[in-house]
């Protein structure tokens, strides 16, 4: 499609959308930073034709912020180059109603390109574009899709400062015991589960099965498989929103911290993989239950990027405290059959649906950097026909910590800014970016005089 003709099917897909939604009277134009965090402007209705036509001027230093919205001039990106913008324009097919908006508003994501139109690749969006582009050709079509894990608390944190589990509207009482799978726990936010469903239709997001999980106020919700892996990072990215702002109306607070309670399970973001080839197949069935030799390849690049990718994967000093023995959160390179305790899952089912699940990211990354890490190690370990070495069968690959493996954010960012593969399939200028970012943001973090501090040293 010549750049006029795709300009002519965006202008004709608001025309279509504000001939449909005529109470309308904003749409927010959003991006998704670097820390995962949702930014952009507002528009009144009057000027949505700009947004389409010109794009959105932005900073590029907007994707380079830390946490708390500060730019810290990483790799001299902010106060040393000027802070030059960039174009943010709208993805096509993105533009849909904000169904808990107090006035009548709509949202469109949009993605960074340079002047010259070439997509920026400092917008995490566009890195995993760049990293999927490396199977054209190949004949393999990667599917996905991700679960969200997450805490609803109390808008009033206890009387510690920290949060707590939110009062059931059912019962009357604050959730205290850990019911995984519990049913009455589901009914007990019915209303709020309910809700986020609508919206997630509303805005496209093809939520699937809602699940409590291992703690007090810990849920899970799954996203349907789709066969373009861009969009099922937005939809993972559009999810965690659409959660947060249906909570806020119901007086809660919906957290996807890592870990926001010690002793507590923490919040990951598990990313259910398989790979199509051109007429459709899933080439991971071979009828077996470990699946084919694309399979085991496949798992084998997810195995030697898992330590260099860390950083990615653990986006702060909050995520790394997820990580121990015998919490379900894998602490070693392993991989192996419907056991929850590797790194790497495959899970049981029909041999038609083989997949891998990849168990290993907090809920709060960046889903697209996410997807870029995994995309990264699936084409590494395909390509090159790698070996994942044995399976865990029947046994707990969690309870002893692989030593090589970078557990702290420190280690976790030398490991990455170190390795050439991250480099190669990222790029070496946004691994430098994402890594003195982060260093930025843990020297801010560091700083901080905390509770315990006061505790121990006062």
């Amino acid at each position: 499609m010549t750049a006029g003709a795709e300009q002519s099917d965006l202008r004709g897909e608001y025309e279509r959308f504000f001939a449909k939604h005529p109470e309308v009277e904003w749409v927010d134009a959003i991006t998704v930073d670097l820390c995962g965090i949702i930014r952009g402007k507002r528009y009144p209705r009057e000027e949505v034709p700009k947004l389409y036509e010109s794009g959105l001027a932005l900073p590029y230093t907007v994707y380079l912020l830390d946490v708390t919205g500060d730019n810290l001039d990483p790799c001299g990106r902010g106060f040393s180059d000027g802070d030059p913008d960039g174009i943010c324009r709208p993805v096509a097919g993105t533009l849909v109603p904000v169904p808990w908006a107090d006035a009548p508003r709509a949202q469109v994501l949009t993605s960074m390109s340079d002047p010259d139109g070439a997509p920026s690749l400092v917008d995490p969006r566009n890195v995993a574009a760049h990293v999927q582009r490396r199977f054209e050709g190949s004949g393999l079509h990667p599917v996905l899709a991700f679960e969200l894990e997450f805490y609803l608390v109390d808008q009033t944190p206890g009387p510690d400062g920290r949060p707590q589990p939110p009062i059931s509207p059912v019962t009357g009482r604050r959730e205290d015991s850990t019911q995984v799978y519990g049913i009455t726990e589901l009914d007990g936010f019915a209303p709020f589960f309910a809700e986020v469903e609508r919206a997630c239709r509303v805005q496209n997001v093809p939520a699937s099965v809602a699940t409590s999980e291992y703690a007090a106020g810990q849920y899970e919700i799954n996203l349907h498989h789709v066969e373009q892996p861009l969009v099922a990072a937005d939809h993972c990215a559009l999810l965690r929103n659409i959660v947060k702002r249906v909570a806020m109306r119901y007086g809660m607070r919906a957290t996807f911290m890592g870990k926001p309670f010690p002793g507590q399970t923490g919040n990951g973001m598990h990313v259910h993989l398989s790979l199509l080839d051109d007429s459709g197949r899933n080439v991971f069935d071979d009828g077996s239950e470990l699946g084919s030799e694309h399979l085991r390849h496949a798992v084998a690049g997810m195995i030697e990027t898992m330590a260099p990718a860390m950083a990615i994967y653990a986006p702060n000093v909050n995520a790394f405290r997820r990580f121990g023995p015998n919490l379900f959160v894998p602490v070693s390179r392993s991989w192996g059959t419907n056991n929850r305790s590797v790194a790497f899952r495959i899970p049981a089912g029909e041999a038609k649906n083989r997949r891998i699940e990849h168990r290993l990211a907090s809920a709060d990354a960046n889903p697209y950097l996410v997807l870029a890490a995994i995309l990264a190690a699936v084409y590494h370990g395909t390509a090159g026909k790698h070996d994942p070495g044995p399976p865990v069968d029947g046994t707990n690959a969690g309870h002893t910590v692989d030593p090589d493996l970078p557990l702290t954010w420190p280690d976790a960012l030398d490991r990455m800014q170190a390795s050439t593969l991250m480099a190669d399939y990222l790029t070496r200028p946004y691994v430098d970016w994402y890594c003195e970012t982060k260093r930025a943001e843990l020297r801010k973090f560091e700083r901080y005089v905390s509770r315990q501090e006061y505790a121990w040293y006062l």
